[in-house]
């Protein structure tokens, strides 16, 4: 089906296991495997280090999806500043936070994209 492997394969369950198996599914010379997915503390991952290597693959951490916050935060501070990212659009709902089960319950419920819990 991918004619010698995939150019990119993307692990979002968290499992150990399953980035070996993403990593084995990567195309020899320049596929990369990206973990997404946050497996226990203690858990251990485990990769052949002559296929490492030798194989031209790529295995990446994509925690908040490469975010490098002392230089991308004030970047990002800014956009949204000049008004060229819209978050605001975003917040469905407005609560305080004597209300954060019910915020929790519209979110788990499918019906709040983004609550705001005012602490005053």
């Amino acid at each position: 089906m991918t004619n010698g492997g995939a150019d990119y394969c993307f692990e979002c369950v968290g499992m150990a296991s399953l980035v070996q198996e993403a990593y084995a599914s990567c195309r020899k010379g320049w596929g990369k495997t990206i973990m997404l997915g946050v497996d226990r503390p203690d858990s251990q991952l485990s990769l052949n280090s002559v296929d490492v290597l030798c194989s031209g693959k790529t295995l990446v951490g994509s925690l908040f999806g490469g975010l490098k916050a002392k230089s991308d935060i004030p970047i990002l501070a800014k956009r949204y500043m000049d008004k060229e990212v819209r978050l605001d659009d975003f917040v469905t709902h407005e609560m305080k936070f004597d209300e954060i089960n019910k915020a929790f319950k519209l979110l788990l419920d499918g019906n709040c994209l983004r609550c705001v819990m005012w602490m005053d």
